[in-house]
């Protein structure tokens, strides 16, 4: 907060709304670029910089800007079932925000996994709102204790991202409360968020930018919110509508819906002064709470660099941690330290996904692979490393150490602007292999740019070499030239988040020279270079594969989605592993002693081969540490005790709510309240949510509740490590109503770390607002009526049940 109290704050906020015209006022409700909020010197207003960054800082550039510290994925951290976990991820990232001299963090991202189709699952907590709403409001206490503004977005019913521009989401009043708004509500009870982001989408007919219902009367009215509303990016569309349906500030700027057309409204009497007064004066607030108003924010120190050993050790353990052990037959995991010949196998073990796609995607000072993360802690003497069949459509950019700049020598590239006549305008060395261009950028005015670098080869080497992004290119190599046009990806952000590729396979020589020529008219997108080693066939593969787990005592077998599965912008069609990866699985299954299979995705993925496997560990989006965090799970070096956050279906279409394609623009939830595992009564999933096994073996006895009136406070039960391991437990509590027609649901967990033959008493606290329902008649909330609790290491493990009565 700035040097006044609460108390003098409204006056100085006031004062400062007196003192500019309309026109003024106004133009402050649109930000000033991309990233940034307008400056305001006549009254004490300074710039306010914005960052994507639900799991990392990306900065302002989307692509070749400054390296951050990439986290393990939201689904991965929310594995561990613990807040004090989300309140860790708000401590680096407010180290990451004062690098960055950033002042607000635009997220968490607290939609709920209502399809496993969702192609931005990855981004968001789970299937449930109260570990949901838990877990981001201990991510924005922790941020804003520091300082830091958090962005909870996106509000409301962005679960999927098929026509997200104009999708309407048709939800019954009652499933919009006891669902989809119950996150929100706990964060902004428990939490206070300084900004809330309005969706893109759609609400029963109505824009959510301009949402008066949920909006005016839920947010701003019933739960009291005093923060800021803002939209996505480039989300509102009316003037009118939304600045009178309680959006306060239009992003990005300078231009927008807003502007003078706002300032004309207001002088038709179609939107009042008060209105804009109002929105000012939340601006306002939100500045003041970041440093901002009035006055210049206070400079800000990080306290370690992203690749710092304190950094890179918490990140190992935070990634570990949230691991999941689905299946583990014979106790195959943890392996030894010691012991015989390991193959590790798998495009996933060299190309290891560390983040999902889209306007999430940071850039970190490194990814360790899993394959180099399993040599390191096991010896490089003892893994064997074979490639795997190919899991991608697209290339990716080539790493920067792969290319050097043929100028200066240096990794990276180098980035030629030219203008119509062929005249330079700028060249610049860039340490990466990707680079934006936007209007306003150093590229905007160039004609036609050129991506040149030469190749970094040990020896002549078959080399796939491309490149990325939409547009006409010119490519050449030695013995390669092409002319060819790559168009921009379907859907929004396409150019951005999901740039179209294409790499040819030829014989290259250390220091090969790559050019590439586009011109420089195909709108905002991103652009780079493709080279690395041409992989084999997927045959060639899959032979390798099992001549190797032939000769191996161990198997792993390295498995997974990639960003053009789990991505901002589009849905997924199948939970099916792209390409020929279960083939792959089944053939070393087929062959080896024991397979330990890692799956390196976020959210449910079909594995067909499950009972080929002797164990298979699901990694999720591991984050920069990622090949270490593996090690040191597989190992037991850090204990895999996460439990899954969303139920796993066994085959497509199976759960309660599958379609992400809207239907004439609309896409129905009719599953109603029966999300995830509240709509899965009566069928058998393959994982239910909540399970994991870890490394421990448990014994439940002596569970109570504490009730009052049939709502229970709290349940208390003991659990007794019968295995030989230190072990983390993560005891579940469900209700269970008596009426068949409310779907059970999730009301309280604890976690508790328990060595081997000692019994602990863990008590799990139990929120009441997930103990009510909404009556849309009388538009009240009632208790639920009576209910049976449910003690549980799952819900395919339920271990005690409990009677819960108005007499308890």
């Amino acid at each position: 907060m700035t040097g006044y109290d609460e108390g003098e704050l409204p006056i100085v906020i006031d004062k400062a709304i007196g003192a500019l015209d309309l026109a003024r006022k106004v133009r402050l409700l649109t930000g000033a670029a991309m990233f940034a909020l307008p400056a305001e010197p006549a009254i004490g207003l300074s710039e306010v910089r914005m960052s994507d960054g639900p799991t990392g800082l990306r900065g302002a550039e989307l692509a070749g800007g400054r390296k951050s510290c990439l986290l393990p994925n939201a689904t991965l951290l929310a594995q561990h079932w613990d807040v004090g976990v989300a309140e860790q991820v708000g401590e680096l990232l407010a180290d990451e925000a004062a690098a960055h001299d950033v002042h607000v963090v635009l997220g968490p991202t607290i939609n709920l996994h209502r399809s496993p189709l969702g192609g931005r699952l990855f981004e968001a907590f789970s299937e449930d709102p109260l570990l949901s709403g838990a877990l981001a409001t201990g991510y924005v206490r922790s941020l804003q204790a520091r300082g830091v503004a958090t962005s909870a977005k996106h509000f409301l019913a962005n679960e999927s991202e098929t026509e997200r521009f104009t999708v309407d989401c048709a939800i019954d009043e009652r499933t919009v409360r006891e669902l989809y708004l119950l996150p929100f509500e706990m964060v902004v009870t428990d939490a206070h968020p300084w900004s809330v982001m309005a969706a893109y989408n759609r609400v029963n007919g109505t824009p959510a930018t301009e949402h008066g219902e949920l909006i005016n009367d839920v947010l701003k009215g019933e739960w009291d919110y005093d923060g800021l509303v803002m939209s996505d990016w480039f989300a509102t569309n009316s003037t009118t509508a939304s600045a009178n349906g309680g959006l306060d500030l239009v992003m990005p700027g300078p231009e927008g819906p807003w502007g003078d057309a706002l300032v004309a409204a207001v002088e038709a009497g179609e939107v009042a002064e008060e209105t804009i007064d109002e929105h000012l004066r939340r601006l306002l607030r939100f500045a003041a709470r970041i440093g901002c108003f009035p006055g210049e924010p206070a400079p800000r120190t990080a306290s370690a660099t992203p690749d710092s050993p304190p950094t890179r050790q918490r990140l190992r353990r935070l990634a570990a941690g949230g691991m999941t052990v689905l299946v583990n037959r014979d106790e195959t995991l943890p392996l030894t330290a010691s012991g015989g010949p390991i193959a590790v196998i798998g495009r996933h073990a060299f190309d290891t996904v560390a983040q999902g796609g889209g306007s999430a995607q940071i850039r970190p000072p490194h990814v360790v692979g899993i394959a180099d993360g399993l040599s390191g802690a096991l010896g490089a003497e003892r893994v064997s490393v074979v490639d795997g069949v190919e899991v991608r459509t697209r290339p990716i950019a080539a790493l920067p150490d792969a290319v050097r700049d043929p100028e200066t020598g240096e990794s990276g590239m180098r980035v030629t602007a030219r203008d119509a006549s062929g005249q330079v305008l700028e060249s610049r060395h860039v340490d990466a292999t990707e680079v934006e261009v936007v209007e306003d950028g150093w590229l905007g005015s160039a004609a036609s740019i050129e991506l040149s670098a030469e190749l970094v080869l040990d020896a002549p080497a078959r080399t796939r070499i491309g490149v990325r992004g939409p547009g006409r290119w010119e490519l050449t190599a030695p013995g390669l030239r092409e002319e060819l046009e790559l168009h921009r990806s379907p859907g929004p952000g396409g150019g951005l988040h999901r740039p179209p590729a294409r790499g040819f396979d030829v014989e290259q020589s250390p220091g090969a020279r790559i050019n590439a020529v586009t011109r420089a008219d195909s709108g905002m997108r991103i652009i780079g270079l493709v080279a690395a080693p041409a992989p084999p066939s997927d045959d060639e593969a899959i032979r390798a594969a099992t001549a190797a787990a032939c000769e191996s005592e161990v198997a792993v077998v390295v498995v997974g989605f990639t960003q053009e599965q789990e991505t901002e912008g589009v849905d997924k069609t199948t939970l099916a592993l792209p390409g020929r990866q279960d083939e792959l699985v089944r053939a070393v299954a087929a062959v080896a002693e024991r397979t330990v299979v890692v799956v390196n995705a976020a959210t449910p993925a079909l594995i067909p081969w499950i009972d080929d496997v002797d164990a298979v560990l699901w990694a999720g989006l591991p984050g920069q540490e990622a090949g270490d965090a593996v090690a040191a799970a597989l190992l037991g070096e850090v204990e895999p005790a996460g439990r899954l956050v969303t139920t796993f279906p066994a085959a497509d279409g199976d759960g309660p709510a599958w379609n992400t394609t809207p239907t004439d623009g609309v896409l129905t939830y009719a599953e109603g309240g029966g999300v995830g595992y509240r709509g899965w009564a009566g069928r058998e999933p393959l994982f239910w949510f909540g399970h994991g096994l870890g490394y421990g073996t448990w014994r439940y006895e002596s569970a109570e509740a504490v009730a009052e009136h049939g709502i229970a406070r709290s349940a208390r039960v003991e659990v007794t490590n019968i295995g030989d391991r230190t072990s983390r437990e993560v005891v579940q509590v469900y209700a269970r109503p008596a009426d068949p027609d409310e779907p059970i649901r999730l009301i309280g967990w604890a976690g508790a770390r328990v060595e081997p033959g000692r019994t602990a008493t863990v008590e799990a606290p139990c929120d009441q607002r997930v103990q009510r329902r909404w009556d849309p008649e009388q538009r009240t909330w009632n208790p639920l009526p009576n209910a049976e609790l449910l003690i549980a290491r799952g819900l395919g493990d339920v271990r005690l049940t409990l009677p819960l009565t108005e007499e308890n």
